[in-house]
């Protein structure tokens, strides 16, 4: 019987011939298995490569980020350079263009019985209603000669501080004031508010405001009817009498309409009723004075 010929032997490895040769990869023990999820280290492979190839995946990503912050960099600064050598662009001008004169002749000015402005920038005392024959002056404050500032103004509301602050916002010009006293128990006061309206219509305001407080809370013994001529100025008739500071039991009606930067304010006060009649005729003579 002849024999089975010998296999041939694996050829050897090369041998470098200079430099340390790589040790063998070991052995896990026997009995135990390689961790699972973990791939065999590659016994070819010397552990600088595998270390190295960890250490390049660090170093790109450094790179990539340096690249992109240089990146923005020389971009901001080409584009500083390139507007640096533009020439500025010209404003438009700021004033308009010249308007052709007018060829017909210009309009006269308003005698000053007609210009409202004239007669409202003047002495304000002047335009208030003259006492009737027969009344009799009522002394307000000494020294105020018919005019009333601010402060005294704002005494006449319950919160004067309060009121006083938001006249000042209001831009508050001055008040002009008189009062008289007919027959044994009757008094009248009317007050001109003057406002300097730069940004907002005070005078329309504050009529808005007595209008609402004169029929807030006695709606059930008020009568109201609107002023002609004043667009929304009305009177007010209380037919129920109130005492204030323990002084006897008095009726009142009250007007309130404004025009231009003035409001009108008028207060009657008696004993008896107030007719319907009576506060109309104040209020519609001197709203025809502003």
């Amino acid at each position: 019987m002849e024999e089975e010929p010998a296999r041939p032997a694996a050829p050897a490895a090369p041998t470098t011939p200079e430099g340390p040769q790589p040790a063998a990869a070991p052995e896990p023990p026997v009995g135990e298995a390689a961790p699972v999820g973990e791939a065999a280290p590659d016994a070819g492979a010397a552990p600088d490569a595998v270390a190295g190839r960890s250490r390049r995946r660090g170093r790109t990503a450094l790179l990539i980020a340096a690249a992109a912050v240089l990146g923005l960099v020389a971009g901001t600064c080409t584009g500083v350079l390139v507007q640096a050598d533009r020439e500025p662009t010209k404003l438009p001008p700021l004033s308009q263009a010249a308007l052709a004169p007018s060829t017909g002749k210009a309009p006269k000015p308003l005698p000053a019985d007609q210009d409202r402005r004239v007669r409202t920038d003047g002495d304000l005392r002047e335009l208030l209603l003259k006492k009737p024959s027969g009344a009799r002056e009522i002394e307000w404050l000494d020294g105020v000669d018919g005019w009333m500032d601010l402060a005294t103004y704002a005494g006449n509301f319950g919160s004067p501080s309060e009121q006083f602050s938001e006249y000042v916002h209001d831009d508050f010009r001055r008040a002009a004031v008189t009062r008289w006293r007919t027959g044994a128990t009757r008094t009248v006061e009317i007050r001109l508010i003057q406002f300097h309206q730069e940004e907002v219509l005070s005078a329309l305001e504050g009529s808005d405001t007595g209008r609402h407080w004169a029929g807030w809370g006695r709606e059930d013994d008020t009568d109201r009817w609107p002023v002609p001529g004043t667009g929304d100025g009305e009177v007010f008739v209380h037919n129920r009498p109130e005492s204030v500071d323990g002084s006897p039991p008095l009726y009142s009606a009250e007007a309130h309409a404004w025009r231009g930067d003035i409001e009108m304010e008028i207060w009657i006060a008696d004993t008896e009723r107030i007719g319907k009649d009576q506060i109309m005729d104040l209020a519609r003579r001197q709203m025809e004075r502003l």
